[in-house]
């Protein structure tokens, strides 16, 4: 089996001791050869400028292919495309445009009364400069905004016909999740890659809640495998397992790109890449 070409999602930091965990893992990444590396938003755009200069030194100091995520939470569209324009002065020409996150305590979306409505509108400012390699989100499991499953494919057509060039998806438990949305997704006539997005659970308490949250089917069997791994200690080797058997039955069924969640915590995505074959670049330099 071919190994996969692997790309990572890192948090810009907030403090002092998040730029150095970020560093830390971004160091321990990079000998990985990623595709791209993509740096978040926060919900609100909260981190609008904390992701900005990250994505800036990271592109200038790290060597790798930066793509930035940019949402359309509270600001205009000249603000927004003014972000934009900041990412392709520093040499960064890769976006993950997304709509974005309602701000802590709102319960829906709102548009800023001149920003942008959604993010095709996001995606099709973006595509008319001819400045940016566009990539989105989509959703395996049913968004909980949407109608319905069909619904949120339907809207990812929307978004590729506007200007992106492939779609990274959120995080998911099963293989069969990813592969029935890849079908229904050719189905619906999308040609565009789809990468499966691919969170390593760190700690099963807080992804659990994460998932409820963001829509993602928790299996039983799951919630039943950590219970037993946490009362016996083991969470970490039944975490790599897992993450591990998930990757090597998608690339089975042909998948060949995988995007990592890492949460800048990179030791279990690391393992995880080592155990499907991707491992650290031997150079002359490595071997002096």
């Amino acid at each position: 089996m071919t190994k996969p070409a692997i790309s990572f999602e890192f948090f810009p930091p907030q403090n002092l001791e998040a730029s150095f965990r970020l560093w830390d893992t971004v160091q321990t990444l990079a000998p990985l050869d990623p595709r791209f590396v993509s740096v978040t938003y926060g919900a609100g755009g909260t981190t609008r400028e904390l992701t900005r200069d990250a994505v800036a030194t990271l592109h200038k100091s790290s060597g790798l292919n930066v793509a930035a995520h940019l949402t359309c939470v509270n600001a205009t569209r000249d603000a927004t495309l003014q972000i934009a324009q900041d990412f392709a002065a520093a040499g960064v020409s890769d976006i993950v445009a997304l709509r974005g996150d309602p701000p802590k305590g709102s319960a829906n979306f709102e548009p800023h009364p001149e920003g942008f409505a959604n993010s095709v509108e996001l995606i099709e400012a973006l595509a008319q400069t001819g400045d940016f390699n566009i990539r989105v989100g989509a959703y395996p499991d049913t968004h909980p905004e949407a109608a319905s499953a069909q619904a949120d494919i339907d809207w990812l057509k929307r978004k590729i016909d506007a200007g992106a060039s492939e779609a990274i998806t959120q995080f998911f438990f099963e293989a069969d999740t990813f592969l029935r949305f890849r079908d229904a997704c050719a189905k619906a006539g999308i040609e565009a890659p789809i990468i499966p997005g691919i969170l390593p659970i760190e700690n099963w308490k807080g992804t659990r809640n994460f998932a409820r949250r963001c829509g993602t089917d928790i299996p039983q069997w799951l919630e039943d495998a950590f219970t037993k791994a946490e009362r016996d200690d083991r969470s970490d080797l039944l975490a790599t397992a897992l993450c591990t058997e998930l990757c090597s039955d998608l690339m089975e069924e042909g998948v060949d790109s995988l995007h990592f969640y890492t949460l800048n915590r990179p030791e279990l995505t690391r393992d995880v890449c080592h155990a499907l074959g991707v491992v650290p670049r031997i150079t002359l330099e490595n071997v002096a």
